[in-house]
């Protein structure tokens, strides 16, 4: 993935501002520079990743202030199609030097093949290497794309960008829809990042371990961390301790300043109580008497108003400690309607035999409350195996038959329906279900007041996940099997962190595709089942083994 040298690598952001068509704000006066090597993008859904690196790569114009790239740049998109009558090469952007190469190899010597060519000459060996780098050495350039999958597809639009051998290299979310083998080579990829400038917006943990540096970009600007995901969250851990202690010591200075404006007001009553009876008694001249009410008056006004200051300043430092204690709210929801006995049958799969995929007689039984990590290669066939179990599919042979209620929540997440409000979606799912039992819950969900009556069709891509999961969950009757396809795609890590705790509540089993080990395992997951031909269990450990050795994991239909 290096390049030998990159000497006009630069990429500067100078007073950028940014609003989307209807007005709404997104950065507004933001610089910063990149240095060269690997750079993680970090931050929450919505906080604007994508945005910036679409920025970068000119595919949108900032309302202000100016984007500079130094030398070539490539970007890879988060979502990625191919024409499938394409041809391999014509993919990898390499079909007119190879025609051009082989013309001159017939004895075609016109100067417009040498201008194609230019010193590209070794440009098909380049190419094989650069596929057998990502674990597609299998495809051979004359083929026609086909129906690759969506993760081989993202590893071939990653190779013909290498092949450009560009000086700045952005990847959004790369290693959504990628198997474990296919994640390994991309982690070898950018391990041999040597110079340039990277830049990775990635939920991915293991990916992020692997950049010399984290840009974490929150509310409109950027801070720097140095090392990997793992330093960047203990940075992070010492800050908010700090924080937190900032955040108690103010709450404690206001108190305190609204007790000694309590007593000032208090000892100014007392004072004009006194002097009033002072007067009373003194009989003074009625003028005598105005000019003392006066400076009472303005000695009693300047002590309020000095404690109202001091107060309004603790009140602002309070607010600014505040601001530094970050607040990840947690999804905790109570689903005893979901809960399975130890024991009971809850979906059997017999000689299952898919449409599409590599699965020829495969068979699954689930008992009780069991949770089940489906893993296997690109184009295995995990999302149409869901899909079966789920009805929407007919098997080519063989059955799936769910004793329970099932629920399935595919990486569309196209339960919603974009035209509703979040209340109203999940209401759909739930006939006779209260509306203030739907609020209740959903409340439970982060989607409070107002934000229940939010169209589906503007929710972020967390919030859109978080209603999809409740109009999932909370459907009538309670699912007690669960199917999930690739939860995690594109989910920022607080919000998976959410999706772990509504996970905690669901009481019934649980049977998830996904290649996000750390997930699976935080989620307790009991059983391992690698599709490929059949499905046949194994344990975490087999299943970093299998995607370490690429002889050990069969390739997909592609």
């Amino acid at each position: 993935m290096s390049h030998p040298t990159a000497p006009g690598a630069s990429l500067t952001v100078s007073d950028v501002s940014f609003q989307w068509p209807d007005g709404t704000g997104l950065f507004d006066g933001l610089s910063l520079t990149f240095p060269r090597g690997r750079t993680g993008l970090a931050g929450s859904n919505g906080a604007g990743k994508s945005t910036l690196l679409r920025l970068f790569a000119g595919l949108l114009r900032p309302s202000a202030g100016s984007v500079t790239v130094g030398g070539t740049l490539a970007h890879l998109p988060q979502n990625i199609t191919l024409d499938t009558s394409l041809r391999v090469d014509a993919a990898l952007g390499i079909a007119e030097r190879r025609a051009a190469l082989r013309a001159i190899e017939a004895g075609d010597v016109r100067e417009e093949h040498f201008e194609t060519v230019g010193d590209d000459w070794d440009v098909e060996e380049r190419a094989l290497a650069t596929l057998g780098s990502l674990g597609l050495g299998g495809i051979d350039l004359d083929r026609t794309v086909g129906r690759l999958s969506g993760g081989e597809t993202v590893l071939l639009r990653l190779a013909a960008l290498l092949l450009e051998r560009p000086d700045v290299l952005l990847l959004d979310e790369p290693t959504n829809n990628l198997d474990l083998f296919a994640r390994r080579r991309l982690y070898d990829a950018v391990d041999s990042w040597r110079s340039g400038i990277l830049v990775v917006v990635s939920h991915d943990r293991d990916l992020l371990e692997r950049v010399d540096r984290i840009a974490e970009l929150r509310a409109g600007s950027v801070s720097w961390y140095g090392g990997g995901w793992s330093a960047y969250q203990e940075a992070l851990a010492t800050q908010q301790e700090a924080a937190g202690r900032m955040l108690r010591a103010a709450d404690a200075d206001v108190r305190r300043q609204q007790r000694e404006l309590e007593e000032a007001r208090t000892k100014v009553a007392r004072r004009r109580s006194h002097d009033k009876k002072l007067d009373g008694r003194r009989k003074a001249p009625r003028i005598v008497a105005g000019e003392r009410k006066r400076s009472a008056q303005e000695s009693g006004d300047r002590l309020r108003g000095l404690h109202e200051d001091r107060l309004d300043e603790a009140r602002e430092r309070r607010e600014e400690a505040a601001e530094a204690v970050r607040r990840d709210a947690e999804i905790k929801v109570s689903l005893p309607h979901t809960a399975v006995p130890a024991g009971r049958t809850v979906l059997t799969v017999r000689d299952l035999s898919l449409p599409y995929g590599r699965l020829t007689g495969g068979s699954l039984h689930v008992q009780g409350p069991e949770r089940i990590a489906l893993v296997g290669r690109n184009g295995a066939g995990k999302t149409t195996l869901l899909r079966t179990i789920a009805g929407e599919l007919a098997p080519t042979t063989g059955e799936a038959e769910a004793a329970v209620p099932l629920k399935f929540l595919p990486q569309r997440l196209d339960v919603l329906d974009d035209t509703l409000s979040v209340a109203d979606n999940v209401a759909r799912t739930a006939p006779g279900t209260t509306d203030n039992q739907i609020r209740s819950q959903l409340a439970r969900f982060l989607f409070r007041g107002a934000r229940a009556e939010q169209p589906a069709g503007t929710l972020s891509g967390g919030e859109r996940f978080r209603a999809a999961l409740a109009a999932t969950v909370l459907a009538a009757p309670a699912p007690q099997l669960l199917l999930l396809d690739e939860p995690t795609n594109n989910l920022d890590v607080a919000s998976v962190r959410q999706l772990t705790s509504a996970l905690e509540s669901f009481e019934g089993a649980l049977l998830v595709a996904g290649h996000d080990l750390p997930f699976l395992e935080s989620v307790g997951v009991t059983r391992w089942i690698v599709l490929d031909d059949t499905l046949r269990e194994t344990d975490a450990d087999g299943v970093r083994e299998l995607f370490a050795n690429p002889d050990s994991a069969p390739a997909g239909t592609a």
